[in-house]
């Protein structure tokens, strides 16, 4: 295999010395099962355009594979399962089948739900100490994996719903093929193996399968995880409920109990997909959908309420009010999200929340000449989305996670999967509506997105991001529905990112160096923390974005700061 230098990756600075895609980029063959790419391409992003059906991810190999289920005449629900699945083999270290997903679905007839496949606590939960749950090992794994199981009960909604003639199992072909066969590691990876690299050696089972010779692998490598692909052979062979009540489960247990994790097979059989309406907010002529409770999805629609009172149009994009005013509406959202939390177990006041009178309120206490300070805390997290479009407008917005980079570093036995660290979201305080309760979902970060206008799939949008991901949303949203940009000129454009990095402990405001000097002078002016990051960086999230036009026309892209791309028919 041609290996590409490693020594140009600097994932902090220049976007094109790190903008590795794997293999060819639009070559169906390379989808074939066995056929790994040879060539490490670099490539510089692009619009993708399109009158059939788009696809966007944040790998190449998972763009390919969703475009190639479109081709063949999939719908976007299937193309989107075999994105997901090829995502979960190439970047494990943002998402995986032992992790998360929600979806926000949609079609031209008015059908609209989300799929809420988030994990639930342990029936047991251990007697934690310190305060807090901990956030790698064994004991962060207390929440369940509800990955795999979205992926089936979105392929029975495909079928009833959608015709949808795919199989199942045909549709993870290509996860396989990656999986048995390798395909070249990525920047990303890369990036945060070396981030970790002083916790990675207390990691159960990773050295296995990320350090097999002692040493971090380098971009480019082929990366071939045997492991995994047998139990993605045993979902494609039995079924997504093979993960919790068959062969695998029963692996995935035992690989659990082995290193202490308070999870059992009888977890594993509770975990269930729901199915719910989504939340929604009227913006400027398009209605906004988000994931409802517990997730932060209403922290975004929140945000963007609030930017509904003023006159955009006005304000100059790129400016220091533009900043100002995205971050000061972000500040007054997130003062309402400590109480988001499992509605099962605690009332969420959504209709409140996302009143006009609540959000003109919040709009009024904004001081356009003065930052509000910001001392709350900090949530962490990471994720891949993906979306779909097909030539009937059907369209699906996804968002997987293992919750941190390299979710809670357990490898659970010989199944190949990294399991998620979202029990560590709850909180251990008895009177916070994120407590953990056993059976109950912690507070979610994950909120892809969907705009409706007429009633029809508009935008598809969403990112990785943790705390970030309303905040990105906000900048995309306002760029695409206000201001006009295609989905590319959206994402390339400075981005913030307000609160505490991995990097960086201080609560400031973090924005790209290439808003330019006198922004972040008079942002500095009005009272607010600057910090200024590389162009394009990695902090400002990986996020994607169609958009269906009325015509027809359809435009997408992936973040320039991601390994991916969007295609179209």
């Amino acid at each position: 295999m041609k290996k590409i230098d490693s020594s140009t990756f600097d994932p902090m600075t220049s976007v094109s010395r790190r903008k590795f895609l794997a293999g060819a980029t639009g070559t169906a063959g390379m989808l074939a099962l066995g056929s790994a790419p040879s060539v490490f391409a670099q490539q510089q992003p692009a619009l993708a355009k399109s009158g059939k059906g788009m696809v966007t991810s944040p790998h190449t190999l998972a763009t390919e594979a969703g475009l190639k289920v479109l081709r063949e005449g999939g719908n976007a629900i299937e193309a989107a399962i075999a994105m997901g699945s090829v995502i979960a083999v190439t970047y494990p270290h943002f998402c995986g089948i032992g992790g998360d997903a929600i979806w926000i679905v949609a079609d031209s007839t008015g059908r609209q739900t989300t799929l809420m496949g988030i994990g639930q606590a342990a029936e047991k939960i251990p007697a934690y100490t310190g305060g807090s749950i901990p956030l790698r090992g064994a004991g962060s794994t207390v929440s369940s994996a509800c990955t795999v199981d979205t992926w089936g009960k979105a392929h029975e909604f495909s079928t009833k719903n959608w015709g949808g003639k795919k199989s199942f199992a045909s549709l993870l072909d290509a996860a396989i093929g990656y999986a048995e066969n390798g395909f070249p590691t990525t920047a990303s990876q890369v990036f945060w193996h070396d981030f970790r690299k002083d916790d990675v050696a207390n990691w159960d089972g990773f050295g296995k399968i990320f350090m097999p010779d002692g040493k971090p692998r380098k971009v480019g490598e082929n990366f071939v995880q045997a492991d995994l692909a047998r139990s993605l052979k045993l979902i494609a062979k039995n079924g997504a409920r093979d993960f919790y009540e068959g062969e695998l489960a029963t692996r995935i247990a035992k690989g659990l109990a082995a290193v202490g994790s308070p999870l059992t097979a009888s977890d594993l059989k509770r975990t269930q997909t729901k199915e719910a309406a989504p939340a929604s907010l009227d913006y400027r002529g398009v209605t906004l959908l988000a994931p409802p409770s517990p997730t932060q999805g209403i922290s975004t629609l929140e945000i963007m309420g609030i930017l509904r009172e003023f006159d955009l149009k006005s304000v100059p994009e790129g400016s220091a009010d533009y900043y100002h005013l995205l971050v000061e509406a972000v500040k007054q959202a997130f003062l309402d999200r400590p109480g988001i939390a499992d509605p099962d177990f605690v009332r969420q006041p959504v209709e409140r929340w996302l009143s006009k009178e609540h959000l003109s309120r919040k709009a009024a206490a904004i001081d356009k000449a003065k930052a509000m300070p910001w001392p709350h805390v900090f949530k962490t997290g990471d994720t891949v989305y993906f979306g779909a479009t097909d030539s009937e407008g059907r369209s699906v917005s996804i968002l997987q996670s293992v919750y941190f980079d390299w979710g809670s570093g357990v490898v659970v036995g010989d199944t190949g999967m990294i399991w998620q660290n979202r029990g560590a979201a709850f909180s251990l305080d008895p009177k916070s509506p994120n407590v953990i309760k056993p059976g109950k979902r912690p507070f979610y970060t994950l909120n892809p997105g969907m705009a409706l206008k007429d009633g029809k799939p508009h935008v598809l949008y969403g990112t990785q991001g943790a705390d970030g991901q309303p905040q990105t949303l906000s900048v995309v949203l306002t760029r695409l529905l206000d201001y006009k940009l295609d989905p590319l000129q959206a994402l390339a454009r400075p981005r913030f990112l307000l609160g505490k990095t991995f990097s960086d402990s201080r609560d400031s405001l973090k924005l790209e160096r290439d808003a330019g000097t006198e922004v972040f002078k008079e942002l500095a002016r009005r009272g607010h923390e600057m910090s200024p990051i590389a162009s394009n960086s990695p902090l400002g999230g990986q996020a994607g974005a169609i958009v269906i036009h009325g015509d027809g026309r359809i435009e997408g892209a992936h973040d320039p700061r991601s390994d991916g791309m969007a295609l179209g028919l």
